[in-house]
């Protein structure tokens, strides 16, 4: 007799993590910044960003060895690193759709780049189209050598609310429902916390926001053609707009965002972003409790428990 052998069934469940949704279409982006291209881009809001980028790391005491732009549509921020005498070698890693050369073909959602490779990464208007905004950072993160920069600009929140309103009232009050016309944007206090999700060290957040004045919400939307920031969304409404639509927009559009002069109003919010690949020698928080000194004793006041204040 052989003793009974009892076998257990092991059953090992893999957790599969869900994939990003698909916010933006990125091959219509792409196809949007090559019809920019061809228009003559406009380039202004790019402009703007490069020169204040500039500022930001004229304030930053160090040098760079190797720099990478990533995303950026035109050379601008390309020049402004150039310019500012802090960085050695500038990689500039983008798809190359707005017509201008590019050291590398590379895509913002995967990037080809080693871990701890780089001293420097910088990205201008190009981050807000990806849709896995916390796996890009982390990719980011991991291609920053110790105690590298990563400092980026990119579209908030607020942006085209004055447009997003307009064409929400019209649809409402003339369709059966509301579309997606204009892309939704991260927030600021969003971007903070995924900086730090991501494992950026002493990370930084702070938004400009910018006024820009047209002639009419036709300009404005002519603008956004030669900016290449068309509607991308996964979700967009393949109807085409119906005039009736256009028109009661055009309508509501300056009804509540116009001047005395007739021009009409459209807000863009940059949302600025750092943060550092953690170093030993990076500034750390104390830990609870281990202060040496007593508050009371440092500011040379008596110290009152929380007893005596409610006794008085």
């Amino acid at each position: 007799m052989y003793p009974a052998v009892v076998v257990k069934e092991v059953v090992v469940v893999k957790e599969m993590v869900p994939p990003s949704p698909l916010i933006f279409d990125r091959r219509l982006l792409r196809a949007h910044r090559a019809r920019a291209a061809a228009l003559g881009p406009s380039t202004f809001l790019l402009e703007r960003v490069a020169e204040d980028l500039s500022d930001r790391l004229a304030a930053v005491l160090r040098q760079f060895d190797r720099a990478v732009d990533l995303g950026t549509p035109t050379e601008a921020v390309g020049r402004a690193l150039a310019a500012s005498g802090k960085v050695g070698a500038v990689i500039r890693a983008a798809d190359g759709c707005y017509g201008q050369s590019v050291g590398l073909v590379a895509d913002e959602e995967a990037l080809p780049f080693r871990d701890g490779s780089l001293d420097l990464l910088v990205s201008a208007l190009s981050l807000q189209f990806v849709n896995d905004l916390p796996g890009a950072l982390v990719q980011i993160r991991r291609a920053l050598k110790p105690d590298g920069l990563f400092l980026a600009a990119l579209i908030g929140g607020d942006t085209l609310t004055e447009l997003r309103q307009a064409f929400a009232a019209a649809e409402a009050e003339i369709e059966d429902g509301i579309s997606p016309r204009v892309a939704p944007f991260a927030d600021l206090r969003d971007i903070g916390a995924l900086l730090q999700r991501a494992g950026l060290a002493l990370p930084v957040t702070d938004a400009d926001r910018l006024t820009v004045r047209y002639a009419s919400p036709i300009a404005l939307m002519h603008d956004l053609r030669r900016m290449g920031a068309a509607n991308p969304l996964a979700e967009r409404s393949r109807r085409p707009l119906r005039r009736k639509t256009l028109r009661r927009m055009l309508e509501i559009y300056a009804e509540r965002f116009a001047d005395r002069d007739g021009r009409v109003r459209a807000t863009f919010e940059i949302i600025w972003l750092s943060g550092w690949a953690p170093h030993e020698s990076q500034q750390k928080p104390l830990a609870p409790g281990s202060a040496r000194q007593r508050l009371a004793d440092a500011l040379g006041v008596k110290e009152i428990s929380a007893g005596d204040k409610a006794g008085r």
